[in-house]
C-alpha cells in the first residue's frame, strides 16, 4: 500500500503543474496509461516535474547507449536498491523494447554474479589494482 494519495485525472485536472507533466508523459510514451509512480510523485508537483524532465533527458535522448541497454542498466540497478516497483516497470519496458528471454536470463545472471562478487570484494577490503586506476 502506499504512503500517499495516487493522484487521479481529475485531481490532476486541479494542479495546472501536474496536469501538464501527466499530459506529456502520455504524450511522450503515446499511450494514455500512467503509473503509479507518477500518481504517486504528483503529490509534490516540483518534484513531479523534475523527475521527469530527468527521466526524460536520461532514457529519451539519443546517446551512445541504446534504449534497451539502459532499460537493462536500470533494472540492474533497481535490483541492488531492492526497489521491486522498478524492476518490474522496467522489465517491462525492457520488454517492449525487444528483450528477449535469453536476454533477461544473461542479465539475471550477470546481476547475481556482480552482486556475489561485489560482497567478496567488500567483505575481503581487497585493495584496487594501480592498473585500474585513472592517472
Amino acid at each position: 500500500m502506499a504512503t500517499v494519495r495516487l493522484w487521479t485525472d481529475e485531481d490532476a485536472q486541479a494542479d495546472p503543474r501536474v496536469q501538464a507533466v501527466f499530459a506529456d508523459i502520455r504524450a511522450t510514451r503515446k499511450s494514455d496509461f500512467l503509473n503509479n509512480f507518477w500518481r504517486a510523485l504528483a503529490n509534490q508537483p516540483e518534484q513531479l516535474e523534475q523527475t521527469w524532465a530527468a527521466l526524460k533527458r536520461v532514457m529519451l535522448t539519443p546517446g551512445e547507449l541504446d534504449p534497451l541497454t539502459r532499460e537493462l542498466l536500470y533494472i540492474a540497478v533497481s535490483t541492488a536498491n531492492n526497489c521491486s516497483y522498478c524492476v518490474h516497470s522496467h522489465t517491462a519496458a525492457a520488454r517492449a523494447k525487444g528483450m528477449t528471454p535469453g536476454q533477461h536470463a544473461e542479465l539475471t545472471a550477470v546481476i547475481a554474479m556482480a552482486s556475489h562478487t561485489n560482497a567478496l570484494a567488500t567483505a575481503l577490503q581487497v585493495p584496487v589494482d594501480d592498473a585500474f586506476e585513472v592517472r
